[in-house]
């Protein structure tokens, strides 16, 4: 039903700050500047950051996780190692390293098999849930499978075109957190397929006219599409925009 990640979307009270963090210290093409929204390049995803001056607002606290060439994780560990306080964890085979953004978001650059250069992806996405049950069912409807739950703290991975951590507020790795009302934009084969097979546990919802063109502009841009549009509010207050694309 979903095929892929458009765009995650969070909050910043300094697009300045933001660009110099993402643009500077990470390296990430700046695709699009609009008056009050950044769009970064993530591989075929785009990163968000807005001001907060419409809904959806953008993720708080958000902790998510960019993909990285395997080869190239020294080199990043090396650059971050001196001006920021990186942690790092061990995932099988796969290491990742941890640090914050200027918004206090917690930015995960994780060992993946993208050919780069630089950021190529979004992997992983946090949420913060009040209920584990009913997140984890609605989710599901969506396609996403269970592929693990937390034993020492309460979580659920689901796997899907992008990976959601559903989260019970909690300290994760880094002391990260569940974001709260996140913005995610999803490719669908069927926007209103997706929106109706969740539409008894979700708020039916329309974009103000300067959301809306700032979605039609990240499709646009990714593939020259005129996307079909659908949104909606999870009982969480996470934002999920269903479009068609080229691709889809």
């Amino acid at each position: 039903m979903l095929t892929g990640l458009a765009w995650l979307g969070l909050e910043a009270k300094s697009l300045a700050r933001a660009r110099e963090f993402y643009e500077g210290t990470l390296s990430m093409t700046l695709r699009r500047e609009r008056e009050d929204e950044l769009a970064f390049e993530a591989g075929e995803s785009d990163l968000l950051i807005r001001r907060p001056t419409t809904t959806p607002r953008g993720g708080l606290h958000t902790h998510y996780a960019l993909s990285i060439p395997a080869n190239a994780y020294d080199d990043w560990w090396d650059r971050l190692a001196d001006d920021h306080d990186l942690e790092e964890a061990e995932f099988g085979s796969s290491k990742s390293l941890y640090l914050d953004d200027p918004d206090g978001n917690c930015v995960e650059l994780g060992q993946s098999a993208v050919d780069g250069p630089g950021v190529d992806g979004i992997f992983e996405v946090v949420l913060e849930v009040e209920s584990l049950e009913r997140a984890e069912s609605l989710y599901a409807e969506l396609g996403f499978e269970t592929v693990d739950r937390g034993d020492r703290r309460p979580r659920v991975r689901m796997d899907g075109p992008v990976a959601l951590e559903l989260w019970e507020p909690h300290l994760g790795i880094a002391d990260a957190r569940g974001g709260v009302h996140v913005d995610l934009g999803f490719y669908a084969t069927d926007p209103t397929a997706a929106a109706t097979a969740i539409a008894d546990r979700v708020d039916p919802l329309q974009r103000s006219g300067d959301s809306l063109e700032s979605a039609n502009d990240t499709l646009e841009s990714l593939d020259g599409g005129n996307p079909e549009t659908t949104v909606v509010r999870d009982p969480d207050g996470h934002h999920l925009t269903f479009v068609s694309s080229a691709d889809a």
